[in-house]
């Protein structure tokens, strides 16, 4: 059954999906090409690199153990808390908005980074790739009910489908109309997310990414649903 959707939900579901959109469009430019939401298009980079002689193959590489152990580390902590009787939601977005901060001053500090492949490059970009692990087990683990906040394309395949349904005159029953104000608001956040982190990273570098982690700050005082509201 498919949560109502409330305004909390819409308030966190899209603030994610701009946090998500403005770090990976951010260091996809600033660590040349190296995607840190969603790490398995690492791979088809990784192809076309191989067969052209430039270089960043490695951190690539390093991405996927990297997001696997980000999202380990979320599911122990959530079971943690969960086993005590606490929401892992705060805790988790506190951690990722840590993890986001040390990757803007870690980037801003060894500025110009080098090499793709290089120490500095690499170790600066998994601290990217790590906070997206943590907000892809967050997702996953905490807000499951919500749409995607990382990787658009089922999203935009589901709302594609319930438009679709719509324009030919089919009733959208209310469980479908909700997934579709989710499914919409997260891929305009997640649009709005990687423009404004393309032309922040052009402007202000890795301290532009200070902005998604303030998003996360600010979704940490986000109240919860009162019951029966």
């Amino acid at each position: 059954m498919v949560s109502a959707h409330t305004a909390r939900d819409t308030t966190i579901g899209s603030g994610l999906a701009f946090v998500a959109g403005f770090v990976d469009a951010a260091a996809f430019i600033a660590l040349t090409g190296l995607f840190t939401a969603h790490v398995t298009g690492n791979f088809v980079l990784i192809g076309a690199e191989l067969i052209s002689t430039s270089t960043g193959v490695l951190a690539k590489l390093l991405a996927l153990p990297t997001f696997i152990l980000a999202v380990a580390v979320t599911r122990l902590i959530a079971l943690a808390l969960e086993r005590r009787g606490s929401s892992p939601l705060r805790p988790l977005l506190a951690l990722e908005a840590t993890v986001l901060i040390a990757f803007a001053i870690a980037g801003a500090a060894m500025s110009p980074l080098g090499s793709p492949d290089g120490a500095k490059a690499i170790g600066v970009g998994m601290l990217g790739v790590a906070a997206m692990g943590i907000q892809n087990g967050l997702g996953r683990l905490v807000i499951g009910h919500l749409a995607a906040t990382t990787v658009m394309t089922v999203n935009v395949t589901q709302a594609v489908i319930d438009l679709t349904d719509r324009l030919c005159g089919a009733k959208l029953s209310e469980q479908v109309s909700t997934r579709l104000r989710r499914t919409l608001s997260a891929v305009l956040a997640f649009a709005a997310g990687a423009l404004a982190g393309a032309f922040g990273v052009a402007a202000l570098s890795f301290w532009s990414l200070l902005v998604p982690a303030f998003i996360l700050v600010v979704l940490l005082f986000v109240p919860d649903q009162k019951p029966g509201s």
